[in-house]
């Protein structure tokens, strides 16, 4: 069985290694030269892309910004899971908003904008409180604007003003008061079987997911069921083929879609030590048409995200249930470098994992560690 995956950094290179016990080989393309790599070394190897195509018996995706023309020729194979629908709704807010909303799926308030005349109309409908996000090519806190009062309108307008907005329209988001950020990863066969994971708490910082915990503390039989219809919705729609994540708002008792990922996802990294089977796996064994793995989680796991640094101290290898995962990237601001999986048997022996790892790590990349250590060892698991 041979894979080959559009998309050569972190997700292909950990999607390999889940393959490699089960006799399956994957390869990677380089999207921004069309070049076939190895997903390891990253070695241009001596194939073209058609070629790897031809020899593929299917085709994926490591992220959902790969360009159209590619996504077209994948497609055109007949072997592309997720098919190039759901890819290109994950990649355009504008998409993705109408999904949402033709499949009665709850999310933010928006409006659509195509022109920059249209604010002054987004904040009469929908309040001066507003995140201006851009349709395409924003992810990590790129790509978007707040407006915090009216007295702010034409300072923003400005700044948006050299945009082709016809070209890449923004949505304009009613700001959500939200409790905090969750998200499901699932995972859907080619027959149709669907697996959940439970869900994650997300925390993020200037945009970028920091931490997540999982299974989510306070979790309700209502807001799990919320979930997973929501995700069941979007895979039918899309007759899915593999991971799906799908990222919340809890407003209460309600969960607000906030986005679609068409992938394997940085919030559930965490599988790779607290589940029997993780999300990669599970994403190699869907579009290999293999039964779907266990997705329950066997422990309580936190996953913290290793951004724009390498100045940790390798001894935190010496912890009990703690995990390395490196990228083998360069250091650049906000580069997400590897990221670090605790696990522990409860809430608070997690906490106190979090706090002896802090000992070993920079704090000033890692601001979101001890204040969620300190909730989590308030918890009674």
């Amino acid at each position: 069985m041979n894979v080959l995956i559009y998309g050569s950094g972190q997700l292909a290179q950990m999607m390999y290694l889940a393959a490699v016990p089960l006799g399956i080989q994957v390869k990677a393309v380089d999207v921004a030269n069309h070049s076939v790599v190895d997903p390891i070394s990253k070695q241009v190897l001596n194939i073209t892309l058609s070629e790897a195509i031809e020899q593929a018996d299917t085709l994926s995706v490591e992220f959902e910004h790969v360009p159209e023309d590619l996504l077209a020729q994948a497609q055109a194979s007949g072997k592309l899971m997720p098919g190039m629908e759901a890819i290109l709704t994950g990649a355009d807010r504008v998409r993705e908003k109408q999904v949402l909303q033709s499949l009665n799926i709850a999310n933010s308030a928006h409006a659509i904008i195509t022109d920059i005349a249209q604010l002054d109309d987004s904040v009469a409908k929908l309040g001066e409180h507003l995140i201006i996000k851009a349709s395409r090519d924003g992810y990590d806190g790129y790509g978007q604007w707040r407006l915090s009062g009216k007295a702010q309108l034409a300072d923003l307008k400005q700044q948006l003003a050299e945009l082709d907005l016809q070209a890449v329209p923004l949505i304009a988001e009613q700001l959500v008061p939200f409790d905090r950020e969750l998200s499901l990863i699932g995972v859907r066969s080619q027959q149709g079987d669907i697996r959940y994971y439970p869900l994650a708490d997300n925390l993020h910082h200037q945009g970028q997911l920091h931490v997540s915990v999982a299974p989510a503390p306070h979790i309700t039989d209502e807001l799990q069921a919320q979930a997973k219809s929501a995700f069941k919705k979007l895979a039918e729609h899309f007759d899915y083929v593999g991971v799906l994540a799908v990222e919340f708002f809890q407003v209460g008792n309600t969960l607000l879609v906030n986005e679609i990922a068409p992938r394997v996802h940085n919030s559930g990294h965490w599988s790779m030590q607290g589940a029997d089977t993780s999300q990669f796996e599970n994403h190699i064994r869907a579009i290999s048409d293999l039964p779907l793995g266990n997705t329950q989680a066997n422990t309580i796991s936190a996953m913290i995200n290793i951004i724009g640094c390498d100045d940790y101290s390798l001894d935190l290898l010496g912890l009990d249930h703690c995990h390395l995962h490196l990228y083998g990237k360069s250091v650049r601001a906000k580069r997400k470098m590897g990221h670090i999986n605790l696990t522990a048997d409860s809430y608070a022996d997690l906490a106190e994992v979090m706090t002896t790892l802090a000992k070993f790590l920079p704090m000033e990349h890692f601001p979101k560690l001890l204040s969620e250590a300190d909730k989590l060892a308030q918890i009674n698991s």
